[in-house]
């Protein structure tokens, strides 16, 4: 089974416990690290406990709290969606998630009821939040209205071309609560019908008992006294019927666990049918409710308290129309204490879901991989779990100080600025930025302790190099090589620069004396690339003009190991202008050769190549043109064969596509030194200095 599932309803009242059970039971076979997830609940007394919630809870006794197992109320959500503060929502919502996800090797989360006039935010907002969670989409729908195959499938076609306009795809659906003899039909009507490539689909026939009420429940939704038979309130109510007949007439109406209706004052009906309940002849009685405010005359009552197991006897003040109809508007639940309803709902799961088709799909559709904001989030929940020491170099640039800001304010990293203290300051000033001397440090170069020991310490490694200390004097007032050698000497975590430098000039230095890990010849660059609904690593797009096969294969390496350190599980694709054994030529061999470099050194990692860009993202066409592959459809790290290919493909997704680009980040050396576009904006800034902290930490 995949990681997590996201259940949800195509309409209201389609069934989603029945599925929650049946996913949860089978996944606790194979492991007891399960957890069930809400993100948004629905309940108007805030008091009240979600139902689903607390039947998954209960029944599995999973090993989480019920505020674990939610994030919002709909109300708050709402109110959030209005105010233009839907990414607030959606942060809670994944970090709430990922809490529970780092104590569990399964997560089922559960979508809104649409219970609510508010169809359409539910719709948009569960498309967002599985989006946001990387969950595989299972959509329920209901047939038990009497509606013809097409008309039973219309919300759910509605619902997967929700999914499929933000670019996520659907797992499976399901129709829950349909007559058996409809199965069939339905079921070819769903493969014809449905718009989705390989779609799981199931239909569950409805039982009696699941879509029965029991007596509590209606005593509770009428606020009924109970006269009687208290000890009887979990009996089911399968239908109800009015006894306004005399008592002859009404008992050939009688019919098995039905709830009887009467005025309280209707004496010989509530004997009648007590004695026909006990009767061989006649079926089995639910309960009985006494309407109109009227009880059991004195007499009457004597004589049913002597009878033993009396069945539920109900009174309410509602006259007999107004009883009728509001019991005809309760909805049946399946609560934790109702192990019948429980049982039937496994059995029904099992003999009509297969389990292991459902699970195969699962698996093809969570190798999306994640979104921007969940990969956001796990970048900064990543750095500021060790936090790290990193230098900017270009303080006294707006952008800077104001990166300076959001950084320090969320206690990211511990931040110092390069440059003239009285300028930044001023700046600082005129901004309206937080940042002081008790949050930051501004050093100017010329002016720090260890300045002469930078001199010197640049002098010894560059003098065979023909560097004398004048000229490494000249060197450290460079604002560049100051911060790369803070970083050398251990003074600082990371470097991040560029935003007013060139590349050259904010990575020379870097490459003079900090020079690559063992085992690398080279530093390389990625990009992760934010797409709408997942994050790709693309490399290299910044550094290397024409690698060799060989340094094509350490570049791929390099990437494979850096986008596991970002929470990327890598699948690599070696890119070409062909897939497989088609083509040739020197450029694809070249490919092709890297390819196998990377395979023989074992890696714990998926790696195909070569692949067409196509066949690397695209499901349906990397499984036409290399089928089986692990990798083909489902790429998650792309490495190109040249920097002509990777710059200008990356600065076309980019610009085509709205994606956030992240980087250049640079790999392979000793220590995190990244570099900025100099059209870099505040956000970009604040992503490379998290990106360099997380290196750091890498490093030790």
């Amino acid at each position: 089974m995949a990681h997590s599932i996201y259940v949800t309803t195509a309409e209201p009242h389609s069934g989603k416990s029945l599925i929650c059970l049946g996913i949860i039971d089978y996944v606790l076979r194979r492991t007891k690290r399960v957890s069930f997830f809400r993100p948004i609940i629905t309940s108007k007394d805030p008091g009240e406990q979600d139902k689903n919630i607390d039947l998954i809870l209960r029944h599995f006794n999973l090993e989480q709290t019920y505020e674990e197992a939610y994030a919002f109320h709909q109300n708050d959500a709402e109110a959030l969606i209005s105010a233009g503060r839907t990414n607030e929502l959606l942060d809670k919502i994944i970090q709430k998630y990922k809490h529970l996800e780092s104590k569990s090797d399964f997560i089922l989360c559960e979508g809104t009821d649409f219970l609510t006039e508010s169809s359409a935010f539910e719709f948009g907002i569960n498309v967002q939040v599985a989006k946001n969670l990387g969950s595989p989409v299972l959509i329920i729908g209901r047939g038990d209205l009497g509606r013809s195959p097409e008309e039973t499938l219309a919300p759910i076609r509605l619902a997967i071309e929700s999914f499929h306009a933000q670019d996520y795809d659907v797992m499976g659906a399901i129709v829950n609560r349909t007559d058996e003899e409809k199965r069939e039909s339905l079921l070819k009507a769903m493969d014809e019908h449905l718009p989705s490539r390989n779609l799981f689909t199931a239909v569950i026939p409805t039982v009696e008992l699941l879509k029965s009420p029991t007596v509590r429940e209606i005593a509770l939704h009428l606020n009924a006294k109970v006269l009687y038979g208290k000890e009887q309130l979990q009996n089911q109510v399968y239908r109800y019927s009015i006894a306004a007949m005399q008592l002859q007439n009404y008992l050939t109406k009688i019919t098995d666990n039905c709830l009887v209706i009467t005025p309280g004052d209707r004496g010989e009906v509530i004997l009648g049918t007590l004695q026909a309940h006990q009767s061989k002849n006649y079926p089995q009685i639910a309960a009985i409710v006494l309407s109109t405010g009227l009880e059991p005359d004195p007499a009457i009552s004597k004589l049913l308290d002597g009878i033993p197991d009396i069945i539920p006897i109900l009174a309410v003040e509602s006259n007999t129309y107004e009883t009728a109809t509001m019991i005809n508007e309760i909805r049946a639940y399946i609560t934790p204490d109702n192990h019948a309803k429980i049982q039937e709902s496994l059995r029904l799961f099992e003999e009509y879901v297969d389990i292991e088709q459902l699970e195969g799909r699962s698996m093809r559709i969570e190798a999306r991989g994640m979104t921007p904001r969940m990969f956001q989030y796990v970048l900064t929940q990543k750095a500021v779990s060790s936090k790290k020491h990193i230098v900017l170099p270009e303080g006294e640039d707006e952008r800077i100080l104001k990166a300076a800001d959001i950084l320090v304010a969320q206690d990211i990293v511990q931040l110092t600025l390069l440059g003239s203290k009285e300028k930044i300051e001023k700046k600082i000033q005129v901004l309206g930025l937080n940042l002081n001397k008790n949050n930051i440090t501004i050093i100017e170069p010329e002016n720090y302790e260890k300045f002469g020991l930078y001199v010197d310490t640049l002098h010894t490694l560059r003098s065979k190099k023909g560097i004398t200390r004048d000229m490494a004097m000249d060197a450290m007032l460079d604002v560049s090589y100051f911060a790369t050698m803070m970083v050398y000497q251990g003074d600082a975590d990371g470097m991040v620069s560029g935003a007013v430098h060139t590349t050259q000039h904010t990575i020379r230095p870097a490459l003079q004396f900090v020079k690559t890990k063992p085992g690398y010849s080279l530093v390389s660059s990625l990009f992760f690339m934010c797409l709408e609904d997942r994050v790709l690593a693309y490399a290299d797009c910044a550094i290397n003009p024409n690698p060799d096969a060989s340094q094509l294969a350490e570049i791929a390496i390099a990437t494979a190991h850096t986008a596991r350190a970002f929470g990327i599980d890598p699948r690599v694709a070696m890119l070409s202008y062909s897939s497989g054994k088609s083509g040739k030529g020197a450029d694809v061999e070249k490919v092709r050769e890297a390819t196998e470099i990377v395979l023989a050194g074992n890696p714990d990692f998926a790696i195909e190549g070569p692949l067409q860009y196509d066949a690397a993202v695209d499901v349906e066409v990397g499984e036409k043109k290399v089928p089986g592959s692990a990798v083909a459809g489902r790429a998650t790290v792309l490495i190109f064969p040249d920097l002509n290919t990777g710059n200008n493909t990356y600065k076309a997704v980019q610009r085509e596509t709205g994606a956030v680009a992240i980087g250049p980040v640079l790999q392979g050396l000793n220590k995190p030194v990244n570099d900025l576009s100099r059209g870099c904006t505040v956000t970009d800034i604040v992503n490379t200095v998290i990106i360099t902290a997380i290196q750091a930490q890498n490093n030790n």
